[in-house]
């Protein structure tokens, strides 16, 4: 089997699954885990989408390697910051350190940078911002 063209593709693919399966993110999201790349129109809220993601050359003299750059955002229209912070608190717990399967990569590592918590100019929604760094190699 050939190995995928995207290392930052495999990625996602591996951590949609992490997302999808955890129990308490679809507790948090109305009872399955809302998780997307694209949102569906007229999809309720709470859910969490797939942010910008940045891909860089990690290789050294001998390997091959790329350094991923990601952000998931969870996004809620409920009275203040407790539905974004719980979200960002489940996708830290559930992805910090995690070991991942990617299919044709390994990932090597996976941290937690950093999150944030806004109100977007609607005045209406929140949102959080979870930003990880990974690491992956081709198998």
């Amino acid at each position: 089997m050939s190995a995928p063209l995207s290392a930052g593709l495999a990625l996602q693919t591996a951590i949609l699954s992490a997302l999808a399966a955890s129990p308490d993110l679809s507790a948090l999201t109305g009872g399955s885990a809302r998780v997307f790349d694209f949102v569906p129109p007229g999809t309720p809220y709470p859910y969490v989408t797939f942010g910008q993601s940045v891909e860089r050359d990690w290789s050294t003299g001998t390997e091959d390697g790329r350094e991923h750059t990601l952000t998931l955002q969870v996004w809620s229209r409920a009275s203040g910051r407790a539905e974004v912070y719980s979200g960002a608190a489940i996708i830290r717990g559930l992805l910090h350190l995690a070991k991942l399967p990617l299919a044709g990569f390994n990932l090597v590592s996976l941290r937690y940078q950093f999150s944030e918590a806004r109100r977007e100019p609607d005045g209406e929604t929140f949102r959080s911002i979870v930003r990880f760094r990974a690491v992956t190699e081709p198998v």
